[in-house]
């Protein structure tokens, strides 16, 4: 029998997990090693106060088939409840004191898809799209600078050897200074010429204006569905009825069930090797140290980490993994009575609340980046989803800055004072808040990332290490592609075979490209 240690019980960690036990015949012992208390990552579902959190927005939607699947198998697809009558007529509460769901609630609800910019006050489709509501909110001089600027786009275009001209080529400048600048700086910290094209190439590939229009088009002639659509155009999605959290919890408790070990609260810090094999982890315990052996070892913890507790990295290595970016998260809920936000599409909601799951924040004079509508998500979310909004306020930084460190009772007044700037709020609808923290949340392409295959190199040279998921391959993938890497790992150990080629190509190739949606 062949001891498996995994370092991470995110989607990637847990994929991992899964796909090794099943079918099982005595061949793996799995270990899960979790750093935290809870499992899903950043794609946890926090409870507080009855409410739940989703920590990014987490739409289960892939192009691949066979991901689809693997969720609907453990969660059964409930149909097409967005708003029908039968929850708009429910009775309250949804949720009986935030308590855990009754197993026969652990479904997937289908769920109407919507975002939207908020820029200047008013609302801009996402993406945006050149119809009458653009030409009204832009004005018509601006609306005809906008799209000469996109033919000349069109006929001079750009080397791509950054992440301004990436945009530029596929918008044009007047469309990319209003809606991609501002927001990818506040994203990242950095102006888009500093970051890498490779960022636009994983994220924003498939779409553009003319993407933009063809799905317009297949609108009109009846042939759009979520298979022919980019992804970030796509009109439905799936959800879990309490949120993303629940579907991981509940591969934890199958990985359990099926003789898996799940170790909560043991953090890696030392990675130790021999003659080019990953021999055992050490892990800072509540007990303290624990060290850890295993044959084969499957890492999703941040690249950054550990390299710098291999303890056979040479100093180079070490400097070029000390350089490699992150971006944290910070996740401000806010309880409300109501937003002065008016709903005037023809989309039906729970108290008539406007239908986005995100708005994403454009406006410079503001720090927040986007507003997540937890009702909207699954009304589930919410203890009362009929008489309060419970919304998720997305801000970007750098832990150990000035935002990173407020205290909870200060981030909360600097968020509720930017909504009411914003006219999202008045200051007295604020009726309870919570401040979740993530770090490492999002991967960053600049600074010693453009040496990043030096690093792979030195991590591919471990006979036995196998690195998968969002932070383990330093790669801002979507929970899909994260999910992807983990079950191509998975099948190449069990067959025995040693090629990570096609680990490390996932969201690389162009079926697997997915667009700036998701967390």
């Amino acid at each position: 029998m062949k001891n498996i240690v995994i370092i991470g019980g995110g989607p990637a960690g847990l994929t991992a997990a899964y796909e090794l036990l099943k079918d099982n015949n005595g061949e793996f012992n799995v270990t899960v090693l979790e750093e935290s208390k809870v499992l899903g990552g950043i794609s946890q579902t926090v409870r507080y106060n009855g409410n739940r959190m989703d920590i990014g927005g987490h739409r289960f939607f892939s192009k691949d088939d066979r991901i689809m699947k693997w969720w609907s198998d453990l969660m059964p697809v409930q149909g097409k409840p967005a708003y029908d009558d039968k929850i708009l007529g429910r009775s309250k509460p949804f949720v009986k004191g935030g308590g855990d769901p009754e197993k026969e609630d652990c479904v997937m609800l289908v769920r109407d898809r919507l975002s939207r910019i908020y820029y200047k006050k008013a609302f801009f489709d996402y993406p945006v799209k050149m119809n009458l509501n653009t030409i009204k909110n832009m004005g018509f001089f601006t609306t005809m600078e906008a799209g000469f600027s996109y033919l000349y786009s069109c006929v001079h275009k750009l080397p791509e050897d950054n992440l301004e001209n990436f945009y530029i080529n596929r918008f044009g400048k007047v469309l990319y200074s209003m809606f991609f600048e501002g927001y990818t700086e506040k994203l990242w910290g950095r102006h888009p010429r500093e970051i890498s094209a490779d960022w636009g190439a994983q994220r924003v590939k498939g779409l553009s204006i003319t993407a933009i229009l063809k799905d317009m088009l297949s609108k009109l002639m009846g042939t759009k569905n979520n298979s022919n659509a980019e992804t970030s155009l796509i009109e439905q999605y799936w959800y879990p009825k309490y949120g993303p959290g629940q579907l991981w919890e509940m591969v934890g408790a199958k990985v359990e069930e099926m003789g898996g070990k799940i170790l909560y609260g043991h953090s890696v810090e030392t990675i130790k090797s021999h003659s080019g094999k990953i021999t055992s982890v050490v892990c800072n315990t509540e007990f303290g140290k624990a060290e850890i052996s295993g044959d084969v070892f499957i890492s999703s913890m941040p690249v950054k980490d550990l390299v710098n507790g291999l303890d056979s990295a040479d100093d180079k290595i070490r400097s070029l993994a000390d350089g490699l970016p992150y971006r944290d998260f910070v996740t401000v809920g806010l309880l409300v009575n109501k937003l002065k936000l008016k709903n005037e599409t023809n989309m039906r909601t729970l108290g008539n609340i406007v239908p986005d799951c995100w708005i994403y924040v454009q406006d410079k004079g503001v720090k927040l980046g986007r507003i997540q509508i937890f009702n909207n998500w699954s009304p589930y979310m919410v203890k009362d989803p009929v008489e309060t909004v419970w919304i998720g306020l997305e801000y970007f930084c750098a832990e150990g800055d000035k935002f990173w460190n407020m205290s909870e009772e200060q981030c909360v007044k600097f968020a509720v004072k930017e909504l009411c700037k914003m006219g999202v709020i008045s200051k007295d609808a604020v009726l309870d808040s919570h401040r979740e923290r993530v770090k490492k949340a999002y991967p960053a392409y600049f600074d010693t990332y453009k040496d990043f295959d030096k690093i792979q190199a030195c991590l591919d040279s471990y006979e036995n290490l196998w690195c998968v998921g969002r932070n383990g391959q330093h790669r801002y993938n979507n929970m899909d592609h994260s999910m992807m890497t983990a079950i191509k790992a998975a099948e190449q150990i069990k067959q025995g075979t040693n090629d990570r080629s096609e680990i490390w190509n996932v969201n690389t190739e162009k079926e697997y490209h997915e667009q700036k949606s998701d967390n």
